[in-house]
């Protein structure tokens, strides 16, 4: 069974979301306080873990981009009381997988949870996929752009996958959301156009590797 980290510092929220978790039957690890909570993360033993923006101690940011320094692979999803996008853009800059706004029903975390989840357990019949100069290996979760390893977070990994499957179709943002997040569309895009941009930049922004088809979503040809 899943691994869970939640580090949060309100009591209430801490505990709705691990009394929620340990239903499903995940195993939950909590802390309240920041740096207590990275000394854990650092294990790298959690599949998933929920992490508090505002921290005492060491606050969310600093967390993140100190674990995916140090290659934690779990997969981070960022609460925030503070929905703009600054912070949700600063957060995946940093190596967030996700993020949740407060407040929020235990019902679309729990569906985020699964969403990362099953992406750790993606199909891999076919584990090498090829598309260019840019080679996958589903299996190590490594994209190699000739001959250069190119760094994705998780969310990036699998949405390069999903993108290259489904080479020559256009996607929406509705179907992005659904297959990768786990969750239907409720109108805040951002989280596709954001993770978009970043595959852009990091796989070469002078390729138009990824094409936007304006009005409709995202395609590769």
């Amino acid at each position: 069974m899943a691994q869970i980290l939640i580090i949060e510092d309100e009591k209430s929220i801490q505990r709705m979301i691990e009394y929620d978790l340990k239903q499903i039957g995940y195993n939950v690890d909590s802390e309240l306080d920041g740096f207590e909570g990275y000394k854990k993360a650092s294990s790298g033993k959690y599949d998933v873990i929920i992490l508090d923006l505002m921290l005492p101690n060491m606050n969310g940011m600093d967390i993140c981009k100190k674990l995916r320094s140090e290659e934690v692979s779990s997969y981070i999803i960022m609460l925030t009381a503070i929905d703009d996008e600054y912070n949700v853009v600063q957060g995946f800059e940093v190596g967030a997988d996700d993020y949740v706004t407060k407040p929020f029903s235990p019902r679309e975390l729990t569906a985020r949870i699964k969403a990362g989840l099953r992406g750790r357990n993606v199909d891999k019949k076919t584990d090498v996929l090829k598309y260019n100069d840019i080679t996958i290996f589903q299996s190590s979760y490594e994209v190699v752009k000739g001959k250069i390893i190119v760094d994705l977070t998780l969310k990036e990994f699998e949405l390069l996958v999903f993108l290259v499957i489904n080479k020559g179709k256009v996607l929406s943002r509705e179907q992005l959301l659904t297959n990768l997040w786990g969750f239907t569309y409720d109108g805040d895009s951002r989280i596709v156009d954001v993770h978009i941009f970043k595959l852009r930049e990091k796989l070469d922004p002078q390729a138009d590797y990824i094409k936007t088809v304006r009005g409709v979503g995202y395609k590769i040809i």
